[in-house]
């Protein structure tokens, strides 16, 4: 099978990023890429509030942020009042936990594709409230439909307080059915919590069609946004019981102020948002999913091949869209999350590539990302540079 043709380069769009020239920044996933566009306007949002703090946080700021809000929540498909701007996902997943009122004997859900910071999250509200914890095992190749028997077959009602599971997963770059997946819990009255961490910006994803009781996913990722800036979606018969981690001045507002005001944090991220999908929207939303996607394939296939992986063997995200994909390492090579640490900083310091490397399953994955910023020839020399480092270990 030959490999598959790469998309052709958006004009200019390199140009719009701060990255340095000399690296292959390949892991947009991590920590995204701010446009310089956005950083200026964060900065020019820095220099209002520096000049003035005391106007800048009394007069209108919660206007400011509503605002914003709304113009993030019409973007991503959802009601904005049932919409709060939160840093990230793992805090809006926090916000959801310790506002469940878990108790002894009450059980969270997860599967064993989940996000690391998101487990430890969920095992220390456990502990602090005497509730378990359960992690599904999904199969890397099972289909939709067995991915939803799985959950069917893992529920417990009566006991299964919220079930957590990703709409994207971090590890595995798998694209589950979440609408599918929160329809089976609804029928057993299981809340589901989605994290859609990777979602905004990448896939075309209308929140209200999911139907998920929380929904949480970053900005600051495929939006473009400035870092520190996410959405939790609460439904409606919820909101009322959402508490945020530290109690400010606008607790007796209710959802979504009271989570949204957190004092004297910096909000400029949140205020620059709407110029990140304003650069998402000028090199065109479509344009941009299929170029990203186009590119992680090639990417993927162009790696795997370098390591001798066949075609088939090289795992299909389930469904169109993914921008980002994963390639199996050699058998023993990164097997566990030390090791899978120490070899992306080998690749980063020796290869100058930015890659994210991930253990699960017994096994060691590459994870590619492709973005408006990638060419081709940075996966082909990464393809060409891998082997060797590997076979030094």
């Amino acid at each position: 099978m030959s490999v598959p043709q790469p998309p052709e380069p958006i004009p200019g769009a390199r140009l719009l990023f701060s990255l340095d020239p000399a690296v292959s920044h390949l892991n947009h996933g991590s920590f995204g890429a701010v446009p310089i566009g956005v950083q200026r306007a964060q900065q020019r949002l820095r220099d209002e509030m520096e000049a003035n703090p005391l106007r800048f946080f009394a007069q209108g700021l919660i206007d400011r942020i509503t605002h914003t809000r709304r113009h993030l929540a019409d973007f991503l498909g959802a009601d904005a009042d049932g919409t709060a701007l939160v840093a990230n996902a793992t805090t809006g997943v926090a916000v959801v936990l310790q506002s469940l009122g878990l108790r002894p004997g009450d059980e969270v859900l997860t599967t064993d594709h989940g996000y690391g910071a998101v487990g430890f999250s969920v095992a220390r509200e456990c502990r602090r409230t005497g509730a378990v914890t359960r992690a599904l095992r999904v199969p890397l190749a099972a289909t939709d439909e067995e991915v939803v028997q799985v959950v069917r077959a893992g529920l417990r009602p009566g006991r299964t307080r919220l079930l957590v599971v990703d709409q994207l997963t971090s590890a595995t770059a798998r694209l589950f059915p979440v609408a599918a997946i929160v329809a089976v819990a609804r029928e057993h009255g299981v809340p589901v919590l989605v994290d859609a961490a990777h979602a905004p910006g990448m896939l075309p994803t209308a929140v209200r069609s999911i139907g998920a009781d929380f929904w949480v996913g970053n900005l600051h990722k495929w939006g473009y946004a400035p870092r520190g800036t996410a959405v939790l979606v609460v439904a409606p018969p919820w909101r009322d019981r959402v508490e945020p981690l530290v109690v400010s001045w606008e607790q007796e507002s209710g959802f979504p102020g009271r989570v949204e005001w957190q004092a004297t944090m910096d909000y400029t991220s949140w205020l620059a948002a709407p110029v990140g999908l304003f650069t998402l929207r000028s090199l065109g939303v479509d344009r941009i999913r299929t170029h990203n996607a186009t590119l992680a394939a090639y990417g993927q296939r162009v790696v795997g091949d370098a390591l001798g992986v066949s075609p088939t063997d090289l795992p299909d995200p389930g469904g169109p869209g993914v921008a980002m994909r994963i390639v199996p390492l050699p058998r023993g090579v990164a097997t566990t999350l030390d090791a899978a640490r120490a070899l992306r900083t080998r690749i980063a310091e020796r290869l100058a590539a930015e890659v994210a490397v991930m253990a699960w399953g017994g096994q060691g994955w590459l994870r590619l990302c492709g973005q408006v910023y990638n060419r081709t020839d940075e996966y082909e020399r990464l393809a060409v540079r891998l082997p060797p480092l590997l076979a030094q270990r």
